[in-house]
């Protein structure tokens, strides 16, 4: 198990960054790599409240880890204190047991001007991921976030 740490500067105040980090159509936009696509199965954003979601790949020779292309996941909302922190837990459901373990995520945002700086910390990362492709994906998501909280069309369409 291992721990990955990715920052990035939002052009937008953190009211705005909150509110996506808690819609579920939002979500469904940002949390994802790109030659992705993400279904948000259930979202109940409450601490407590429990969410379900797929990423599949787009391209048909994309290995996944719950399915021959999809990564499905699911969790619980541990914390959630407005625009400054967000807390889950989060489990693989996949067949392979070196993907199995609970994994907490912890997004924390700090106005900066008119900006947000948002962290993301993966604690727990199964040592079957590889930790390049944790990291890679987190930025790639953050950038998605921030077009979207920015306003600006997706990076990658």
């Amino acid at each position: 198990m291992y721990t990955t740490r990715v920052s990035r500067h939002i052009d937008a105040p953190a009211a705005v960054v909150y509110r996506s980090l808690l819609d579920p159509e939002a979500v469904a936009r940002w949390r994802v790599p790109y030659g992705m696509a993400c279904e948000v199965h259930a979202f109940e954003a409450r601490e407590g409240g429990a969410f379900r979601v797929s990423l599949r790949y787009e391209s048909p020779g994309g290995a996944g880890k719950s399915g021959a292309r999809t990564d499905t996941y699911h969790g619980t909302f541990l914390e959630l204190v407005p625009y400054e922190r967000v807390v889950e837990s989060i489990e693989f459901e996949a067949p392979d047991p070196s993907l199995h373990g609970t994994m907490i995520l912890t997004t924390t945002l700090t106005a900066i001007g008119g900006g947000t700086e948002v962290q993301v910390v993966h604690e727990g990362v199964p040592d079957a991921v590889p930790p390049a492709e944790n990291e890679a994906g987190t930025r790639m998501a953050l950038d998605r976030l921030a077009a979207l909280a920015e306003g600006r069309p997706d990076p990658r369409g």
